[in-house]
Order: structure tokens, then sequence, then C-alpha cells
């Protein structure tokens, strides 16, 4: 169900309401990083989704300026985006991968780097399910699907 005012919808304070998306996304994958609910990398993701798609909670699809026009990567993505619409994951393509690497710790243990440009997050044992800035990220999402923007654009903003 749709319940969304016009302002809400894009009019004049939808910059308010994205930094506000952005900050709960980024209060979101704080808290779920030390419990061990962020799966990073396309691999590991479509690994994940195909073990477990019940328990993911939350799809980001981030990507560089320089890996825009990445055909197998827009493939992957296309792929990771129909599976996610058919098992009702939310979905949120993220800019600023060097943001997103400082959240998710973007470094392997040997130095390398992460492929970020798939993160999941799972559901935890405890309380994230419950988190009230989960909730503001997936009724963002779900108000997004009313107004057929089916993977909406979150811009996290370097701090």
């Amino acid at each position: 169900m749709c319940n969304m005012t016009f302002e809400e919808s894009g009019g004049e304070n939808s910059s308010d309401r994205m930094e506000s998306v952005a900050k709960a996304l980024e209060e979101v994958l704080s808290s779920a990083l030390p419990q061990g609910c962020i799966t990073v990398g396309v691999y590991e993701a479509a690994k994940s989704l195909n073990a477990d798609p019940d328990n993911v909670v939350l799809c980001l699809l981030a990507t560089d300026d320089d890996k825009e026009e990445d055909v197998a990567l827009q493939i992957h993505f296309t792929l990771i985006q129909a599976f996610c619409c058919e098992n009702d994951i939310n979905i949120l393509r993220v800019s600023n991968m060097r943001r997103l690497a400082e959240l998710v710790g973007g470094v392997k243990p040997g130095g390398e780097p992460m492929d970020l440009h798939c993160v999941l997050v799972t559901s935890p044992q405890s309380s994230l399910w419950k988190d009230p800035a989960l909730s503001k990220v997936n009724r963002f999402c779900r108000d997004s699907r009313c107004l057929d923007q089916w993977v909406p654009v979150i811009n996290l903003p370097d701090r």
C-alpha cells in the first residue's frame, strides 16, 4: 500500500528524506557488521542468496564511476535484482563506494580490497529486525516501488 504525500515522493523535502535514509542505511550497516550480518562481494552474495534467500533483509548494489560501463557487472546486477524482486528482498543502488568501504571495512585480512559491488544484510539472531533504521530503509524501498522506482539510488555522503 502506498501512502506517500507529494513532498515525500519528490517534492521539496526529498533531499532531506534522502539524507535521512542515507543516515539510516549507515546505521543499519554499522549495527549489522559487528553481528556478522554482512555479506560482501558479488560471488559471495550469489551464494548466500542461493543458500538462504529468506534470511536476506537488504541488498545493496554499488559501482564506481569507472565501472559504470562494465557489461559483466551490469549483467550480475540484473540477475541479482531479478532474484531479489522474486524473493521480496529490498534493493538499493548506492553511490560513493569509498564511504561504503569505510562502513563495511572494505579490506580483506590480507590487505586486499574487497568486492563491494554487492553487499547483503542478513537477519541476525538478535535485534536488527526491530531496528528503526532498517524499518526506515525498508519503508523507503517500498515507497520507491510505489513510484515505479524498483531500485532507488542512495548517495552515502562523506563524513
